[in-house]
């Protein structure tokens, strides 16, 4: 993608392009590079991805599971 991509993309989706990522930390190096501003959350699944763990984290955390 280049900086043009990003600004033609601009009037289609009603204004500049802007991007948040979540736990794409390379994607939102190369959003950057490119001079499209970008937010990045260091995000990651609870329990490394695991349905299970996550479950019985849940448990012991008193929360409710991601789906």
């Amino acid at each position: 993608m280049t900086a043009a991509a990003g600004r033609r993309a601009g009037p289609l989706l009603g204004g500049d392009t802007r991007v948040v990522t979540l736990g794409l930390e390379l994607f939102a190096h190369t959003c950057a590079a490119v001079g499209v501003p970008v937010v990045h959350v260091d995000w990651s699944p609870p329990a490394g991805g695991d349905p299970r763990l996550a479950e019985l984290l849940s448990r012991v955390t008193d929360e409710t599971p991601c789906p």
